[in-house]
């Protein structure tokens, strides 16, 4: 099959516009439209629906758009395997972790790792679901368990507990609870127990509820949790990482904790000697250390 036909469709499929697609190839679209017939009467099957408003894969085309995928990420990482052989720190980085500390820890700390090397392209994938690093899903992934699957190599950064927290604002209007069964008289926000989370997180808000609470708010994700507290709706199950970039929240309850939940950094064998891993690797663990001396955590 003609590998250069199978880069332009990818480029079609991937823009859902000939035109769009003509752009980023640099390649005028009657050019382009000739590429897709000719692939087309190759494998004899439509591999679009011709809409006004664009194209869309057919079954067919989404089967090879899945191959040419595959083949594009296969290509990506053995360039950048044979780049990491230099001196600098450069190229894609596909990094995974959670929802809750890719957007409250790792998201807000990336513009010190930029500063060091400006040329990294790093893809940020917020998952719950676990990423299978082996098969090459992503590149580095941060965890709140230690990795099961085999073949990685694994760093236990930290541990993290989840406790409650809310504003100045909120409980100079509202008053502080000075034990747990106060909490009947506050709004406690939290995560849904259904949601996908850490069990022990988990665990300590069904203990939560347990209480007869005169309102409360559920929300599927720790980011949605932390600005309803942040505008001062109620009191908190956040993790406790947050004081330290949200100085505005206020510990409360301090007895009230779950769970130790460990914090691990891993990626595949394959990739030990890969420099953006290593700066990668090297920028958080730092950042976790200027965390646990801000805090005076040992680790």
């Amino acid at each position: 099959m003609d590998w250069d036909k199978l880069r332009i469709f990818h480029a079609v499929a991937d823009a859902g516009s000939l035109t769009h697609a003509g752009d980023t190839l640099q390649l005028s679209q009657s050019a382009v439209s000739r590429q897709i017939r000719a692939l087309e009467e190759t494998l004899d099957a439509n591999l679009f629906h011709r809409h006004a408003r664009g194209l869309i894969l057919t079954e067919q085309g989404e089967l090879l758009f899945n191959a040419t995928k595959a083949m594009s990420r296969e290509l990506e990482s053995a360039s950048a395997r044979i780049r990491d052989s230099e001196d600098e720190v450069f190229g894609e980085l596909r990094v995974t972790t959670t929802t809750g500390f890719g957007t409250l820890f790792l998201a807000p700390r990336l513009p010190a790792l930029y500063a060091q090397y400006p040329e990294l392209k790093i893809d940020l994938m917020l998952e719950e679901r676990v990423l299978d690093l082996p098969m090459r899903e992503a590149d580095v992934a941060i965890r709140m368990k230690e990795p099961s699957q085999a073949d990685l190599i694994r760093k236990r950064l930290m541990n993290v507990n989840m406790r409650l927290f809310a504003t100045s604002e909120y409980l100079r209007a509202n008053g502080t609870p000075a034990i747990v069964d106060d909490l009947s008289d506050y709004r406690l926000i939290s995560q849904n127990v259904t949601s996908a989370q850490v069990s022990v997180g988990a665990q300590l808000i069904r203990e939560l509820n347990a209480r007869t609470l005169r309102s409360t708010f559920t929300v599927n994700n720790y980011f949605g949790v932390l600005q309803a507290v942040l505008n001062h709706l109620g009191i908190g199950v956040l993790p406790d990482y947050v004081s330290e970039d949200f100085p505005e929240l206020v510990h409360v309850l301090p007895e009230v904790a779950s769970g130790d939940i460990p914090v691990f950094l891993a990626f595949p064998e394959e990739l030990r000697h890969s420099r953006r891993i290593a700066a990668f690797r090297d920028f958080v663990v730092q950042e976790i250390q200027a965390y646990r001396r801000a805090r005076q955590i040992q680790p």
